[in-house]
């Protein structure tokens, strides 16, 4: 037998024989990391950690800390889960269980009379952690087709027949631990061993394959640890972000609502989160007049003649609302679902020359999108929201330096409001798949080059995902960790080769002929709903000062203290520091309570004496403590340098 070579991660390469599995290389390094391989990504692909590697090639070994590790697990889990299901329901029917981002998911049939509630979840754990200390391998066999639709036409299982029905001969894979045989591409971890702590989240509906007009199935949520440790520090996190969720924040600090009679994932914005959203809004306005963007404004509807020319119709007409159909024979109308075809037909409106380049079109647009009333969640997934979108059109010798300069903008943003840590995503074509794309192949690969050059040279701690860009050209995705450790996709900047071609954009270049331009689009909030209820969760309600939608509470201690109350709250707007006065005729602590529970960052407590002197006391939000009295000047300038950005 040959040897192969093996080139590991920090560029090592290292001779083992042929068919040599990512277990023995990580037993040659140590003992430990053997015991910690959950798989191995060969060569970019992720395959069990047991699988012989037959080529040279570049091996990563993943552990529990990488994001592709943990998938595995989840993945090996879902199969444990419907092992210890099937034992305690026989006959019951799977669908799919897939990793997801926390834990997984598998989507069962149970049998004639079963219901499965909340009630049922220890009995279900108990077997589950019973079947994992059997220490089960997860063994691949190759399948033919014909075997495999012989096992499961025995089985009665439709849906593992359904989900055969799509795939070739000879690409057919079962997996096995313990008793369960599953329908499986993999991968999967060495053995059930790994799986220590146990912990059923949830139980819902799902429709197979997301169709409402199928069958409606049980979805059991779950998730698993290497560790007991782990799982208790995740429920600790769970607990923490049930205080930290927005839908209960926007409803305790009134930010915002929803009407069923205004409709779903449509949000209504109070007078408070009104104020919150419009300094987002002015504070990125200033930031982009610095940057040289112009304004614009366009309609909340567009012609389908227009999304079709774009090309959104045809990739997402099925996820748009209806068309609008006027009195006009053949007129049609769609809810504006996004913005650059508008921005398009701004450029377009006058002739333009070379050195005109760049021109920034800047609008929060309000887009709207259907979403299935499953998928919505509060402010995350709606129906209506505003994009802080700007469209960017320059020659394509000028593509690098504005794409640097919309990451520094994003990262302005970033900074201003507290998130310090992301990672850039560079999201490229799916390779293997070439025909959700439009243009040429030599626009792609010219803009994923250049956007990973560019993200290099600024420092960005980039991953490169394949499959993640949009029909219409590649995009750099800022993904950021909130306080809890939770990502999220916020910001985002794309380049774009074929909307300029599809409208027949053009300018007139230093050499007097025609041109198409390249367009960057780029949103760095994304949406201004999705934007705040992330934001909202990280600081947990306790907004910057500068944001604040109310900054200060006037406390007077008794009414005969109100007229000074007044006079102190005029003097404050006057230097646009927002506030109420709460003239109730409640005792000062019960006040103070209540502004500490609005999350108040200044509470400004009056009675006699500062009534006399001219003065306020003042208690910060979360300090539990009076500071003492200060006169009004000496407030106001403490006040401005701790608000100022």
């Amino acid at each position: 037998m040959s040897n192969i070579q093996i080139t590991l991660p920090d560029g090592s390469v290292r001779e083992f024989p042929q068919g040599t599995t990512g277990l023995q290389i990580a037993q040659s390094i140590s003992e430990g990391l053997m015991r910690n391989v959950l798989a191995a990504k060969v060569n970019g692909e992720v395959i069990d950690a047991t699988r012989a590697i037959i080529q040279d090639a570049q091996v990563q070994l993943l552990t529990w800390k990488d994001t592709e590790g943990k998938a595995t697990f989840w993945h090996s889990s879902a199969h444990l889960l419907a092992e210890a299901i099937e034992a305690i329901y026989p006959n019951t029917k799977f669908g799919i269980g897939p990793a997801i981002e926390n834990g997984f998911y598998y989507d069962i049939e149970l049998p004639e009379g079963k219901l499965l509630s909340q009630n049922d979840f220890e009995e279900i754990e108990k077997k589950m952690l019973e079947l994992a200390r059997l220490k089960s391998e997860y063994k691949r066999t190759e399948v033919s087709k014909a075997d495999a639709l012989r096992y499961f036409t025995e089985k009665g299982d439709e849906y593992k027949l359904e989900l055969l029905e799509g795939l070739a001969d000879g690409s057919i894979t079962f997996y096995q631990q313990g008793n369960f045989t599953d329908l499986c591409r993999g991968p999967h971890i060495p053995n059930t061993g790994f799986i220590k702590a146990i912990k059923l989240m949830n139980v819902a509906g799902a429709y197979w394959r997301g169709d409402v007009s199928r069958k409606q199935l049980t979805r059991i949520y779950a998730i698993t640890f290497p560790q007991d440790k782990e799982l208790k520090e995740y429920l600790t996190l769970l607990e923490e972000a049930k205080k930290r969720d927005h839908r209960k924040l926007g409803k305790e600090l009134e930010l915002f609502t929803f009407s069923e009679n205004v409709g779903m994932g449509l949000p209504l914005w109070l007078p408070k989160g009104t104020l919150l959203r419009e300094r987002l809004e002015q504070f990125l306005r200033k930031a982009q007049i610095k940057s040289g963007y112009s304004p614009v404004v366009t309609p909340h509807i567009g012609s389908k003649k227009l999304y079709e020319i774009s090309g959104h119709w045809e990739k997402y007409g099925a996820d748009s609302f209806q068309p609008i159909k006027t009195p006009e024979e053949g007129e049609e109308f769609l809810l504006k679902p996004m913005n650059c075809p508008h921005h398009c037909e701004i450029y377009k409106s006058k002739p333009r020359s070379y050195k005109e380049l760049p021109i920034r079109f800047a609008e929060f647009g309000t887009v709207y999108r259907y979403e299935q009333s499953g998928e919505l969640h509060g402010l995350t997934r709606v129906r209506g929201f505003t994009q802080d979108d700007a469209h960017i059109f320059c020659r394509p010798d000028q593509v690098k330096d504005e794409f640097g300069k919309v990451i520094d903008l994003v990262l302005y943003v970033f900074k201003s409001l507290g998130f310090t840590e992301y990672t850039a995503q560079v999201s490229i074509r799916d390779k293997s798949n070439q025909t959700k794309y439009l243009g040429d192949p030599a626009d792609w690969e010219k803009a994923e080059k250049g956007i990973e050059e560019v993200a290099i040279e600024k420092g960005l701690n980039i991953v490169v995902e394949e499959g993640e860009a949009a029909f219409y050209g590649p995009k750099l995705d800022f993904m950021v960790k909130d306080a809890l450790g939770r990502k999220w996709q916020l910001g985002t900047v794309q380049v774009d080769y074929q909307l300029p071609k599809r409208f027949e954009l053009e300018y007139i270049g230093s050499d007097n002929q025609r041109h198409c331009p390249v367009m960057i689009h780029r949103a760095p909030f994304g949406s201004m709903e999705r934007f705040i209820a992330v934001l909202t969760e990280h600081c947990a309600g306790n907004f910057p000062l500068w944001l604040a939608p109310e900054q200060v509470a006037i406390l007077p201690i008794s009414e005969k203290f109100h007229d000074y109350a007044q006079e102190v709250q005029a003097i404050l707007e006057e230097r646009d520091i927002r506030g109420y006065i709460d003239e109730r005729s409640e005792k000062v602590q019960r006040k103070i309570r209540d502004a500490e529970v609005k999350k108040i960052p200044f509470m400004l407590i009056i009675g006699e004496k500062e009534q006399t002197d001219k003065t306020v006391s003042i208690r910060k939000h979360g300090e539990g403590a009076d500071e003492g009295s200060i006169d009004l000047p000496t407030f106001i300038s403490r006040f401005e340098a701790e608000a100022k950005l």
